[in-house]
């Protein structure tokens, strides 16, 4: 079935089964392997993307599903220019990555709850609810807290 989609703001058009999930078609048709498999049953995050400006699963969402639609994966996050997005900023700046398994899928959540509400940084449960939506094995989830935090506080704060 062909389908065609905006991918980080570039236009694809591909030819899929209509089972292929939408994870898999990102990483082995489009080359975007920064969007990670974990679970493959929707629970761990890891494969988290942003489509029409939404957090959705990809392992649980069909490629056919997104035909029309306007996606964002990890790759798509750092400005034009190249700049860190700030949540890769204060990732790193917080050290809330350890392995990295989690980190896009962590990211990805955590930007589209900050293009849907930049004042979550006031709002400890709505940071709570990006963080318990996501499995991260190593870093205890205090840090990732920290970095939204920071993230949101700089996007809506930024220093001259």
């Amino acid at each position: 079935m062909k389908i065609s989609f905006k991918v980080n703001g570039v236009e694809q058009t591909l030819d899929v089964e209509p089972r292929r999930l939408l994870a898999d078609v990102l990483r082995d048709e489009c080359g975007l392997t920064g969007t990670h498999l974990g679970c493959e049953h929707g629970i761990c995050g890891a494969c988290t993307v942003l489509m029409d400006g939404k957090a959705v699963r990809s392992c649980l969402v069909l490629a056919v599903q997104c035909d029309g639609s306007s996606l964002r994966t990890v790759e798509g996050l750092a400005g034009p220019d190249g700049e860190p997005h700030p949540l890769q900023r204060a990732f790193s700046a917080e050290h809330a990555l350890q392995c990295g398994f989690c980190t896009p899928g962590f990211l990805m959540a955590a930007a589209g709850a900050l293009e849907a509400d930049p004042t979550i940084d006031d709002d400890p449960e709505a940071i709570e609810g990006i963080v318990g939506s996501n499995i991260c094995r190593c870093t205890g989830y205090e840090p990732i807290r920290r970095a939204i935090t920071r993230a949101a506080k700089e996007q809506r704060y930024p220093t001259a």
